[in-house]
């Protein structure tokens, strides 16, 4: 029996070490970059703040490093300034989700060519096996393999984060809303973002300062949509937190949190001005198709013969934002949403932006947009 084990430990060293070489050696895709130059859309009379609502296009590649990333979206950063629509009272927001591909970072060049995000995640695993299965054992998640790859790779996913929207916000001088990530137990602990391994996964944002430092309160989601419940928790309501910005104070919805009165009601007990929406919607196409209702409990004031009748884009003009900002006691808010080819995920959106003068819908493109809402006052 010994001899017997022996031989199996040595035959599963053996694929490992195969599966190493393999997804090392897998070359890169040899695809180019679709994004090309951003729409840019302006409402409103220049006033000295803003919110400008990035929807950057991002694929596979972006993510190889927070080098990367900064690259994509520093890109951006700059057409926004070139447009003249950055001021030190700009506050940028980037779509849900912008950060949660880091995953992938420094990862086998296998991971970036995979056909779909399962064979993705798949071959991530590969390339961590033993992180991976540490994690696995620490999950009890419905999806203990997700939460275990997101898990296993927190800490780092943590630090990129950190690194690639710190670096933006003071190159830019600029307050960022940094879309979102998924990272374990996240936290603020002396002016970086640290994460608990053992400790319930989130969908997290956080805010950057124009000098590049993290606002020691995270915004965590409160409604996960079902594809994200299998391993990330809700989080309380009541803990929405509101930000002192040099554009006012601000609050952070993360994408179907946008849907529910009550966190408008939490905002509005802590005196926002200002609302800023990270969002991705799925898949390519959806935006006007008929929309098929709340995914999340169903709130009280919201019509449920409204599903079928509207289509998702009428829908996200109804429930979410464009007709919650004043529960909030709000002055103006905008929706940005993820675009762009990550593996077989699909992508669909447009910025929705609302003040007092009504709701404005940025660029109807396949492809980055710059949405700009100059605020009064």
């Amino acid at each position: 029996m010994m001899r017997v084990g022996g031989f199996i430990l040595a035959g599963l060293i053996a694929l490992l070490v195969l599966a190493w070489i393999v997804f090392r050696l897998w070359p890169l895709p040899d695809r180019p970059h679709a994004a090309g130059a951003p729409q840019v859309s302006v409402v409103g009379t220049p006033s000295g703040r803003n919110l400008v609502g990035i929807q950057p296009w991002l694929e596979e590649l972006d993510y190889r490093s927070a080098g990367s990333l900064h690259a994509a979206l520093g890109a951006y950063l700059e057409a926004a300034r070139e447009a003249g629509v950055l001021t030190p009272q700009s506050v940028v927001a980037f779509p849900e989700h912008a950060g949660t591909w880091l995953v992938a970072a420094h990862a086998p060049s296998a991971v970036y060519s995979a056909p779909g995000v399962e064979a993705a995640m798949v071959r991530l695993v590969a390339a961590r096996p033993l992180a991976f299965a540490g994690a696995f054992l620490r999950s009890r998640e419905a999806d203990r393999a997700a939460a275990a790859v997101f898990r296993a790779n927190g800490a780092r996913m943590a630090q990129a984060y950190q690194q690639v929207f710190s670096r933006l916000a003071a190159e830019y001088g600029v307050t960022i809303a940094a879309g979102s990530i998924v990272l374990p137990d996240p936290h603020v602990r002396e002016g970086r973002l640290e994460v608990r391994r053992a400790g319930p996964l989130y969908n997290v944002s956080a805010v950057f300062a124009p000098d590049g430092s993290i606002h020691p309160e995270l915004v965590r989601k409160a409604y996960p949509i079902p594809s994200e419940r299998g391993f990330t928790a809700g989080a309380p309501v009541p803990d929405y937190p509101v930000f002192d910005t040099p554009a006012g104070r601000l609050g952070v919805l993360i994408c179907a949190d946008s849907w529910h009165p009550d966190v408008y009601a939490a905002l509005r007990d802590r005196g926002a001005e200002l609302l800023a929406v990270p969002a991705f919607l799925q898949p390519s196409g959806v935006w006007d198709r008929p929309w098929g209702g709340y995914t999340t409990p169903w709130p009280d004031d919201a019509p449920r013969a409204d599903a079928g009748r509207l289509t998702e884009g009428e829908a996200w003009q109804t429930h979410a934002l464009a007709g919650r900002l004043s529960g909030a006691g709000a002055q103006a808010g905008l929706t940005t949403f993820l675009r762009g080819e990550l593996w077989d995920l699909g992508s669909d959106g447009r910025a929705i932006l609302v003040d007092a003068g009504g709701v404005t819908l940025g660029p109807d493109t396949d492809g980055p947009a710059i949405s700009v809402l100059w605020v009064d006052g």
